[in-house]
């Protein structure tokens, strides 16, 4: 049996044969493609069938602002029953729990009901939690030097959910001409039910939670308050944060502005491209240059995104700063992932990866809530404007990990001389 050896707790880990690795790669990453187009349908149609159904204009973008509130609440749940049963379990778990999502949401749209469109997208978020941790399981088993590889290839996945979720909407959404986008989201019920098919083959090493106590780690708080572990969690967060912020607003604020359902599904599609086709390179130039580095790239890439929307209401203005907050969006957040990766001994990975997604995606929802009243209040550019104190807070947490790994390097060459 191969083991790998890990320095902070001494603890190892068993290493699976390379088949099972390449074979979960892309296993996952079929699921990632499938899953995505739960998210991207809900970010495609949430605000404009808010907008239908709501009570209010102000409540809006209230069904994707509890789509957040459905990640953050379900992640420590689902990591609850992947330390007890599996990953596996879990992610079956979450593709029934798309399924609902679907079946809820079409029957919300056929009876006018904004409080049951709202609990669809609930269940959305419940999936899209685990969907989080495909991108972990596709380390799991995988040397340390192949991990952010992995990660990164499963994320690739979600190239393909950009072009199956936009597309999913626009050639379904008059299918049912009484009820436009009720047919959109049945098809979407199905695509979970083709995921959850493909995650039945993915082989995971054992579950954590049977292991002695005395083999589970250290105890969370003090991972939690290590200075990589602060920064991972402040930047994946932020990056998160903004990309949702942004994106929340984007296709009500081209609605406003006179531009088509249509052209606001392709921008979508472009923007979530952009999220997930640097996969492909993302993991080596994290190998490369480091997980610190790779995130602060997403963040400079993120203000970009903020500083062309302000430029004009244009199509191109908002498809060039759909596209930058993608790619700063796949940098930042992978970077960020991958530096919780160097957080955690084997037994400790599922609570700490938990915790950080917990963390990011309970801070992402009050940026969520907050999107849809700040456009309907103040409008598209005070969206973009409030961007930057985030990103302000991230840059400062990474440039302090990159002076802890300065004084880190020189000690250790002190130690050799």
């Amino acid at each position: 049996m191969t083991t790998e050896h890990h320095p902070a707790t001494g603890g190892a880990e068993r290493l699976l044969p390379d088949r099972v690795q390449h074979m979960n790669s892309w296993r996952l990453a079929v699921a990632q493609a499938l899953a995505g187009a739960n998210s991207v349908v809900v970010y495609a149609t949430g605000a404009i069938i808010g907008d239908q159904l709501a009570p209010s204009p102000v409540l809006a973008t209230l069904p994707i602002s509890v789509f957040v509130v459905g990640m953050a609440a379900c992640i420590l749940p689902m990591g609850s029953i992947a330390r007890r049963h599996g990953r596996r379990t879990a992610f079956l778990a979450g593709t029934g729990a798309g399924v609902i999502t679907g079946l809820l949401a079409a029957v919300a749209v056929v009876k006018g009901s904004f409080w049951l469109f709202c609990l669809a997208t609930f269940f959305g978020g419940a999936y899209a939690a685990v969907v989080l941790s495909f991108r972990f399981a596709a380390a799991d088993g995988v040397a340390p030097v192949r991990r952010a590889r992995a990660l990164s290839l499963v994320m690739a996945g979600g190239v393909v959910a950009g072009v199956v979720g936009p597309q999913l909407v626009t050639w379904t959404m008059d299918l049912w001409s009484a009820h436009t986008f009720a047919a959109t989201f049945l098809a979407q019920s199905v695509v979970a039910a083709l995921s959850a098919v493909v995650l039945l083959g993915v082989q995971l090493p054992g579950v954590a939670g049977k292991e002695p106590v005395s083999t589970r780690g250290r105890p969370l708080r003090t991972i939690a308050l290590q200075s990589r572990f602060i920064a991972a969690v402040i930047t994946g967060a932020v990056s998160y944060l903004l990309m949702n912020f942004i994106m929340t607003a984007a296709p009500l604020a081209m609605h406003v502005h006179g531009h088509s359902q249509a052209i606001a599904n392709t921008a979508l599609q472009w923007h979530v491209i952009a999220m997930y086709a640097p996969s492909f390179f993302t993991g080596h130039l994290i190998t490369r240059f480091g997980a610190p580095r790779v995130a602060a790239a997403g963040l400079v890439l993120t203000a970009l995104a903020a500083i062309v929307g302000l430029q004009g209401i244009g199509v191109a203005y908002f498809w060039w700063s759909l596209v930058l907050l993608g790619v700063g969006w796949n940098f930042g957040f992978l970077g960020a992932s991958a530096l919780v990766l160097e957080c955690h001994a084997p037994e400790e990975k599922v609570r700490v990866q938990s915790l950080n997604d917990f963390i990011v995606f309970g801070l992402m929802a009050i940026g969520s809530f907050s999107s849809g009243g700040l456009l309907g209040a103040y409008g598209w550019q005070a969206v973009l404007w409030v961007s930057f104190v985030p990103l302000a807070v991230a840059v400062v947490a990474l440039a302090a990990v990159g002076r802890t790994r300065s004084r880190v390097s020189v000690d250790n060459e002190v130690m050799l001389q």
